[in-house]
């Protein structure tokens, strides 16, 4: 295992990806909002939660975020700086970002924002992921239960939350759409194939790509 030290020694590059990543995080999250064609399970709960209660779509997703933080503690998860990150800064850019878009009426352009979207979503999980802080809150979530129930897979337990908020998020209102679906077959391949370029790795170690997020 690298040794933390060899890890400090690239600090700032870290910390320049992590703050990118996210940020792209949240513009790739805002052109799937824009493109009305569908969300991610967790987006779509959050969109419908957003709808009812009149909050904006960024302070859903943080609120959200710090509830799926406060279930780790029976977990015995720590959050790394990457984890409490994710939490603040990919609902305040969603936020940034849907103010500055402008209203997309066009199938096409909205098929555009969509393919855009999921492309630098991928890309975004990997830079954050890459950076090595700790993953985001939600990916947390399922992992640590796991670890404390270890005959639990992993890709199970994933589908049964997300199919949990996919359905509670529809019945609030969210949009589940083709883009639903692309995000789904697409973000794993995506994450995957970006990782590797952008893993950070000790300077006295071959960059080791990832585990794809779970």
């Amino acid at each position: 295992m690298a040794s933390t030290g060899n890890l400090r020694d690239r600090l700032p590059r870290r910390l320049v990806q992590l703050y990118g990543g996210l940020a792209l995080y949240g513009v790739s999250m805002a052109f799937m909002i824009e493109s009305s064609l569908g969300l991610d399970p967790w987006n779509v709960l959050h969109q419908g939660v957003a709808r009812r209660t009149g909050l904006s779509f960024g302070t859903v997703t943080i609120l959200a975020g710090v509830l799926v933080l406060l279930l780790w503690v029976p977990l015995r998860q720590r959050p790394g700086l990457g984890t409490v990150s994710n939490v603040l800064v990919v609902g305040l850019v969603i936020d940034a970002s849907l103010a500055l878009l402008p209203d997309v009426r066009p199938l096409a352009a909205r098929g555009a924002l969509l393919v855009t979207g999921v492309l630098l979503n991928g890309l975004a999980t990997a830079l954050y992921l890459g950076a090595r802080f700790g993953p985001g809150p939600r990916d947390g979530l399922m992992t640590g239960y796991v670890a404390r129930h270890p005959g639990r897979s992993v890709r199970l337990v994933r589908t049964v939350i997300e199919v949990t908020v996919l359905a509670l998020g529809w019945l609030l209102g969210g949009t589940v759409g083709v883009g639903t679906v692309a995000y789904a077959l697409g973000i794993g391949p995506l994450t995957q194939a970006f990782l590797p370029l952008v893993t950070v790795a000790p300077v006295d170690s071959p960059t080791r790509p990832l585990a794809e997020p779970a």
